[in-house]
Order: structure tokens, then sequence, then C-alpha cells
């Protein structure tokens, strides 16, 4: 194809000839053999797949200086009717090391390396790189929109950027046995449906690792639906490049409590979340689980099932139904139901509950959670156990968003029709708040819970809770209560 792989010659001309001339020809696979391909932006066409051997590291060439002919694909003109709805680099893909735009039948696959190490973050802060909106800045390793049938397989993806992978739009995405060692997201999967991740490591400690969301990037809201992720690793607790070293290097101690590099499915939250099913995953020195809508999506049919949790930062769940409503006028509140969670361990997570908050009038809806076991750090006081935190209804969704919280296992808000079965709250230093604050709950029966023992604080905190019952538990009496103003016990 004419590539040099020296590591200094720009080898993305010679590329791109090669790509054109096997789409031409009805298809093909471009091969990497061992070398070095310092690239700017390489445009996919259908039919044609990428191969990078054992040694083959595509390489993110330094951005170009200040008025330079050379550098990456300028991204799409804005659109003033979608730009305000996400943030910047959600809605451009053509500013990327790889990217395809209505393409099909495309594969990227081998025991390579894709290196985005000229690649911008996207972060205002980060004072030695150029904006990521000036002319030639590249800010994603692999970037697709409106495409279908397309596989990543086996390569491994060292600081891509603000997003390793951002797949917009995406139907019949295979992401299979990918290392991905970042300086911010991993992966988002935005818009896309039939989509399977499977056996990934994901580092990331400055971002979220895998991150499903349905933005109003296309125009439109369109939902994520019909996606697997199974048997994957995620963390933010490692200093970056030392995962696909092997030397697993953890992050200086005051950078370890942001460690992000969770599953989240949010935060643009337009289009909706259907038929999510997430299984046999490890999380590790990151934040917990996060299922979101604040931005009037439909969230529905989800399982989190067959889970291991360690040193979490800070709640091990953050279920979230919220009025950002960051999207086109006239959207209505979304909803957030039928969730199921189970089989999940974790130990050593944060002084922050798990939490599962609504909006007033706007329950979380029919969740199942059971046979989970919860390790908190615990310390809480009894100044935290009698806080109120407020609604903030229109923030930003976070786990942090409320501040300290009056639980030590699980603080319930604004929920309908909520059942825990086998669930156990352990800490590691003895607590004063209640196990389960809850408030504004119609409908939680609890059956086989254990707390921590012994403990001078209440089991139970509830305000405006009706329809509540729990039995079957060890050391915790049965009772049953149709309306519940203000119960502590």
């Amino acid at each position: 194809m004419g590539a040099r792989g020296d590591g200094s010659t720009i080898d993305s001309p010679a590329v791109n000839r090669a790509i054109e001339a096997a789409a031409a020809a009805g298809g093909g696979t471009i091969y990497f053999p061992a070398g070095v391909y310092a690239c700017y932006s390489i445009r996919l066409k259908s039919g044609v797949g990428l191969y990078l051997d054992q040694g083959a590291v595509l390489l993110a060439a330094s951005t170009p200086l200040e008025g330079s002919s050379t550098g990456y694909d300028g991204a799409e003109p804005q659109d003033p009717a979608i730009e305000p709805h996400q943030d910047y680099g959600h809605n451009h893909w053509r500013n990327s090391l790889i990217w395809g735009d209505n393409v099909h039948d495309v594969s990227i696959a081998g025991p390579g390396l894709i290196w985005g190490k000229g690649l911008s973050r996207g972060h205002a802060e980060d004072k030695d790189l150029p904006a990521t909106t000036a002319p030639g800045v590249g800010n994603k390793a692999i970037a697709l929109k409106n495409s279908r049938n397309i596989e990543l397989r086996n390569f491994s993806i060292l600081q891509g950027g603000w997003f390793g992978i951002l797949a917009t739009g995406v139907d019949n995405l295979t992401i299979d046995d990918l290392k991905i060692d970042t300086n911010r997201d991993g992966m988002d999967i935005d818009c896309c449906r039939n989509v399977r991740i499977a056996n990934c490591t994901v580092n990331s400690p400055f971002d979220d690792g895998i991150c499903p969301k349905s933005s109003y990037a296309l125009g439109f809201a369109r939902a994520t639906e019909n996606v697997t992720i199974s048997n994957c690793m995620v963390t933010g607790g490692y200093v970056v490049g030392s995962v696909l070293d092997g030397s697993w290097k953890l992050l200086p101690e005051e950078q370890r409590a942001r460690g992000t590099g969770r599953i989240k499915c949010g935060t643009e939250s337009n289009g909706g979340f259907l038929n999510i099913a997430i299984s046999n995953c490890v999380f590790d020195r990151c934040r917990g689980f996060c299922l979101e809508t604040v931005d009037g999506a439909h969230c529905e049919d989800i399982s989190f099932v067959g889970v291991t949790m360690r040193n979490i930062v800070n709640a091990p769940f953050f279920l979230r139904l919220g009025s950002r409503m960051r999207g086109p006028q006239g959207a209505a509140i979304g909803t957030l139901k039928r969730v199921l969670i189970s089989n999940v361990t974790c130990s050593h997570a944060s002084q922050l509950p798990s939490i599962l908050s609504g909006i007033p009038g706007h329950p979380i809806e029919d969740l199942k959670i059971g046979d989970v076991y919860l390790q908190q750090v615990g310390g809480g006081d009894a100044a935290m156990a009698a806080l109120d935190p407020p609604e903030k209804e229109n923030a930003y969704p976070e786990p942090v968003m409320f501040g300290d919280l009056p639980a030590t296992g699980f603080f319930v808000r604004h929920v309908k029709n909520l059942e825990m079965g086998n669930v156990e709250i352990a800490v590691e230093k003895p607590d004063m708040r209640p196990a389960f604050a809850m408030t504004d709950v119609d409908g939680a029966d609890l059956f086989r819970v254990r707390t921590p023992r012994p403990s001078a604080a209440p089991v139970f905190s509830l305000r405006q809770v009706q329809n509540f019952r729990v039995f079957g538990c060890q050391f915790i009496p049965d009772r049953k209560l149709s309306n519940a103003a203000r119960e502590i016990f």
C-alpha cells in the first residue's frame, strides 16, 4: 500500500489510497505488518477491513503546527439545532484517527495497537494541547456514525483521546477482546442497536469505561437498545499505559478517589435505553454502576447480573430519574422501570450508599434487587443520619450530587414497587446511619435482609412510605406498614 511504517513518515495518504482501491474492487482487508504507522485521519469504506498484525502500531501523529495544510480531517460543521444538546465531542466524528460515516461490513482486527498519542482529550484544562475545535486537531481514536455490520476485535487502544471508540447510530456492532488503556472514555455506544460487547478490559481513570448513551447527536432521539455487555473488566485505578504493559501501577493516592472507569448508561439520555443486559463483569478501583435518564429517555428492561465490585470509590449502584432535559424543548420527563440487579458482591465501597432516586411525581418503578452483598467503609455519624438531602431535580446526575446521605446501604427516594431479597449490608467501621433510608416509596417488599451487627443504628428510616413489608429476616422482626409518615426502627 506504500506505507513505510517507520514511525515518522505520515502514512495515512497511502493507507487511504489502499482503502479506496479495495472498496473499488468490491472489498478486502488492508494488512499492517509489524511497524509504526504514523497517521492522520483514516477514512473507512464499506466492505473493507483493517488488520493490525503483532507488532503493528497505528500511531496518531502529533497535531501539525498552526497554518499547516496537514492534520486530521475537520469536524463536521456545527449545527445550532443539535450542538447545544450534548458536548462537542459527541456530535463530531471526522476529526478522528479512524472514522466512518454511513459504512457497512467493516472490521478492525488483529493483535496490534492503536496509539492515540497525538489526540486531544477535549479538556479545557489541557493547556499543553491545542483546542479540540482547532483545525487539524483529532480527538478520537475510532468514530463511527450511521453504520451497520461493524466488528472491532482483538486489538488494543492506548491513550484514545476524548473517546477510544465513539459509535453513534451503529447497528449490528460487535466489540470483542479489546484492551483499552486510555485517558478519557473507553467506549461510548450512542443511539446504537444490536450491540455485543464482550471480553474487554478497560482502564479509564479520568472518565467512563463502557458507556451506553442515547444523545441527540443525530438530530433526533434514538434509543440504544438490545445491548449485551459481558465478561468485561472496567477500572479507573491504574496509571494509563500500565495495564497494557502488564505492570498495573496504581494511580497516585491523590487521584484514586476520582478514578472513574465504570459502566454507565447515560448521562446523555434523549432516546432511551431498552433491553440492556450486563453480566459477568468486574469493577475494580472505580465508580459503581450507573443507570441514568435525565433528558426524557425511557430506560426500561435492564439487567445487571453476576458482577463483582471491589474498591468502589462512590455509590455501588446509582439509579437516577431526573429532569435535566438537555434537549429540544417540549420533551416529557422519561421513565426508569423494570430493572433487575442480582448476584452482585461489592467490597470496600465508599461511605456513599447505593442510590435509587427519582423525582417528585416521577418515581423509579419495578426494581428487583436480590442476592447482593455490599460492604461499605462505614463511619457515618448521627448528624449524617439526620440529613434531608436536596432534590436537585435538574442537576447533572452523579452519585455525589446530594452530598452526604442518611443511609449506610440504600438511599431510596421516589420509588414505586421495590423488591429486595437476600441482601446484606456490611460495614468496616461502625456507622450511625440506618441501613435503609426511604422517602416517598410505594410498595417496598424486603425478605431475608441482613444489616450490620452489632449496631446502635436503626435498620430503617421511613418517610411517606406506603405498603412496606419486611419479613423472614434472622435479626429483624417481621413488620408490615400500610402508611408510614415517619417511622424509625
